[in-house]
């Protein structure tokens, strides 16, 4: 072989190899997304399907309710338009390009609930993609077309005459709340799922719920207590609507995407993880507010518009009793979950930055000494959107440096400060990304597949502690003051999710009323202590 062809075989070999990781992990995703998703059997509210809370709007009253959400449902169609015209930026990554597949897969997508697991209908590729949203107010559910018939957007003037006559169509009444149905253990409302479609009226309905483009909530008031738990309660009603007695009948938990906009002035989005995840989200709500701040460039057309079309529904005795077992079942599950939110306000990722630290990494290892000041089976996310179909991997943030910096720190004997700042960069520095949970998840599978017996691995106490997740946390940084909200994966665990910004930090810790070792608002004033002495650890004051 000739000297000069080498480095083409290098080449080939080098494009080859990736091509082999990049079907990897498009199989492992799909996998991943099964079994994770699709195949867990809890509710969709508090236990998989996040939440992100938006910092409240200027309005107090009904009439800016609906001007805003006019706003937004045109932000949101211009999102789309620009994803169906290819004018979505792509986006990248350490100079990397990233995966973009899952945009397109946002919009008229839903999970459908099954017996044994669920599935993802995707609606936007049929050859009559669908030119609707549902419209949800006062348990209500209307379709509402947002296209005119010419194939244009409706303009915001458009959408928000029409928002007026969903609203005077919805006038509180004894509606059942058809939504709770969706709340339920997913083999439960899998069971009623299949009664409510004996119906055709429901059958057209729940379709037209599931084929939407996205659902619209209109929401009443949050409870309010006091300006201090109004960020924790504002996050917790677009995570589950606050109980029966308030919004939670306005939600449709399987639809992937879900805004959330109350009368007064608080705003979300509510998602379901099967098809969307954070990245993405977080690009589609930069867009909105982008959007809100450019005034309506468009004056809307003097042409007669279809009245929304509110959907009905047939509900027998055995229907009435499901959701009055759901209604039930979520108001036990929301009693039993503690939300606190708060804006750490003392510094922000500038500071790591300043000490050549990432951001995400030091706040991971200040949740590792906030854990009573001990290393508990942890996870971060990271993104796989480098590789084609990719989603995410689990970082395990619990590391032999992790441990060794939190004994130093609360080492009474350690009095010198130029160790324990060495261990902290160490500790920091560990978090590189790697992952190894998608892979023992794919050696798993392939055994089961192939009729093998499932390595001696999966069978240790040692993996099992390992997999039992006491602490769930996740990074997702936007350019806005928002803060994403979800359920610990234990009965025994927190969830705390963060959206560093310049200079402050913004934090949503959760755990379960039901277990007497966590207490979210604790954690979160453990928390809070642990960065200020970080950050003494890092300044010392003068």
């Amino acid at each position: 072989m000739k000297q000069e062809m080498l480095p083409k075989y290098v080449i080939l070999l080098h494009l080859l190899r990736w091509e082999l990781i990049c079907v990897f992990v498009l199989q492992i995703s799909d996998r991943w997304v099964q079994w994770a998703y699709l195949e867990s059997r809890q509710p969709l509210p508090v236990h998989s399907n996040p939440a992100i809370s938006l910092p409240r709007r200027d309005y107090n009253d009904w009439r800016s309710q609906l001007v805003f959400a006019s706003k937004l449902i045109a932000a949101v169609l211009d999102f789309k338009a620009k994803i169906n015209t290819g004018q979505l930026p792509a986006e990248s990554m350490r100079g990397m390009p990233l995966c973009m597949e899952l945009y397109p897969l946002l919009f008229s997508s839903c999970r459908i609930p099954g017996p044994k697991h669920d599935y993802i209908a995707h609606y936007g590729r049929s050859r009559r993609s669908p030119t609707h949203i549902t419209v949800v107010r006062n348990y209500q559910f209307f379709q509402l077309d947002v296209y005119n018939s010419d194939g244009s957007r409706m303009t915001e003037s458009q959408i928000h005459a029409q928002l007026l006559r969903i609203r005077s169509q919805s006038w509180k009444t004894d509606k059942e709340p058809m939504g709770i149905l969706t709340s339920e253990h997913r083999h439960t409302w899998g069971a009623a799922y299949n009664r409510l479609l004996r119906d055709k009226l429901n059958q057209e309905s729940v379709r037209l719920i599931e084929t939407g483009l996205f659902s619209l909530c209109l929401d009443s008031p949050v409870m309010r207590i006091s300006d201090e738990k109004y960020a924790s309660r504002k996050a917790a009603q677009v995570l589950h609507g606050g109980g029966t007695f308030s919004n939670s009948g306005n939600r449709w938990f399987d639809k992937t995407l879900q805004f959330v906009v109350g009368e007064d002035g608080s705003w979300g989005l509510l998602y379901e993880q099967a098809t969307a995840e954070g990245p993405p989200i977080a690009t589609l709500l930069h867009h909105i507010l982008e959007y809100c701040e450019k005034p309506d460039p468009k004056r809307a057309p003097l042409v007669p518009l279809p009245m929304p079309k509110k959907l009905y529904f047939h509900i027998d005795r055995e229907i009435k009793r499901d959701i009055e077992h759901a209604k039930q079942n979520l108001d036990i599950l929301i009693n039993d979950l503690d939300v606190h939110v708060f804006n750490f306000k003392r510094f922000g990722k500038e500071l790591p930055k300043q000490h050549k630290l990432s951001p995400n990494s030091f706040i991971q290892v200040a949740l590792q000494l906030t854990y009573y000041r001990s290393v508990c089976p942890t996870f971060d996310i990271a993104s796989q959107r480098m590789f084609r179909g990719g989603r995410t991997e689990f970082i395990r943030s619990p590391t032999n440096q992790a441990l060794k910096f939190v004994l130093a720190f609360d080492d009474p004997t350690v009095s010198v400060r130029n160790p324990v700042v060495s261990l902290l960069f160490s500790a920091v520095q560990a978090l590189k990304g790697h992952g190894i949970d998608r892979h023992l998840l794919g050696l798993k599978l392939q055994a089961i597949e192939e009729g093998l017996s499932i390595p001696k691995v999966f069978m240790d106490t040692a993996y099992g502690l390992a997999t039992h997740w006491k602490l769930r946390t996740g990074q997702v940084p936007a350019n806005t003051d928002s803060v994403m909200c979800f359920g610990p994966l234990v009965p025994d665990g927190y969830a705390v999710c963060y959206n560093p910004q310049a200079d402050h930090v913004h934090f949503s810790v959760t755990a379960f009323n039901c277990c007497e070792e966590t207490n979210a608002e604790t954690l979160a004033r453990t928390l809070k202590e642990t960065l200020c002495e970080l950050q003494d650890l890092l300044q010392p004051p003068v």
